[in-house]
């Protein structure tokens, strides 16, 4: 018998970006529940009305302005929460108090790290399972790029990673940060098993809307093969393009991968054909194609934690806590 599920929050993530002809489907919480056999699409709520009505349409479900009393009336085993962050704790005990066992929390986890700690605290209290939506630990090109990184070979040890954001000309780079670093982060964290911490800032100031920021930091403790105990990371976060960049780079002893929207490159030293006795980076034919399967694999997760409480899911509210204190770090710097 098929698992209910609900969504509190109907706006873009939620549902609305199943209309982009060029996204990967499923890409959104109500696409991916309503392609998976073991779940069932049950309600979703939003105090818009017009989010309330284009979300019936769409997946002939009812819908409510409040998400409290949607929890009473449908009583889901699980909860996506695609809320504004600084709401995400109260959906979270409001999960618990109606017997949700899992929830699925997009990220950021919360938009203080006092919040972040309070839903991180309750995920580990054992009453209810806390997913973070932090999509690429569900991606097989990312799954592919850590299994590379674990393996050292032919790449070798890493030296050190570098991240490029760049989400358009005016947003402010302390929005985008939290809004879409919050991957980025993870991403790198997901891709070493390391921890990330901030150190120094320099360049454009985090508040503005123009220029370059770059904000200096460590991977501590990685689990994958590398030169050292702390890995500098670097992250390049931009403002002023009139395109998007989403990237990690991962320098190696022996050549370096990159990945990101759109790319999947493996480079090896080879023989240079441009001068004696030194050695150049080569592109190799290692590539992804396909389908990520990102939003797919998620739910997959939230299912399989919802079956049984013993399961531990890919990523976690601690997982999710773990960005939110690397951004609160910056953000308390500048």
């Amino acid at each position: 018998m098929a698992l209910k599920a609900a969504i509190a929050g109907l706006g873009r993530i939620a549902s609305l970006l199943e209309e982009d002809r060029l996204r990967e489907k499923p890409c959104t919480h109500a696409g991916a529940i309503a392609a998976n056999s073991g779940l069932v699409l049950c309600a979703g709520a939003d105090p818009d009305e017009e989010r309330r009505r284009l979300f019936a349409e769409k997946w002939r479900t009812p819908v409510y302005a409040q998400g409290e009393t949607m929890l009473r009336e449908q009583r889901p085993q699980i909860l996506h929460i695609a809320t504004h962050p600084d709401s995400h704790g109260y959906y979270c005990a409001l999960a618990e108090r109606y017997g949700v066992s899992v929830v699925v929390c997009e990220k950021p986890l919360a938009d203080t790290l006092r919040r972040a700690k309070k839903i991180a605290a309750l995920h580990g209290s054992g009453n209810i399972t806390v997913i973070t939506n932090h999509e690429r630990r569900y991606a097989a090109d990312y799954r592919r790029a850590r299994d590379i990184l674990r393996r050292g070979e032919p790449l070798g040890p890493l030296c050190g990673v570098r991240g490029t954001l760049c989400m358009g000309k005016t947003r402010r780079l302390l929005d985008v940060l939290w809004h879409d670093g919050t991957h980025l982060a993870d991403a790198a964290m997901f891709l070493t098993g390391a921890a990330l911490t901030h150190r120094r800032s320099f360049g454009s100031g985090l508040k503005g809307r123009t220029g370059t920021a770059y904000l200096l930091g460590s991977l501590e403790g990685p689990s994958v093969p590398a030169v050292s105990g702390a890995l500098p990371f670097l992250l390049e976060l931009g403002a002023g393009r009139d395109h998007l960049i989403f990237e990690l780079e991962f320098s190696c002893e022996r050549g370096k991968l990159r990945i990101g929207n759109g790319i999947f490159e493996v480079w090896e030293s080879r023989q240079s054909p441009y001068a004696e006795k030194f050695k150049s980076l080569e592109k190799t034919e290692e590539g992804f194609t396909g389908e990520t399967g990102c939003f797919s694999g998620m739910v997959d997760d939230a299912l399989a934690c919802a079956l049984d409480k013993n399961h531990t899911p890919q990523s976690s509210a601690a997982d999710g806590l773990r960005v939110i204190r690397y951004l609160h770090k910056i953000r308390a710097w500048r």
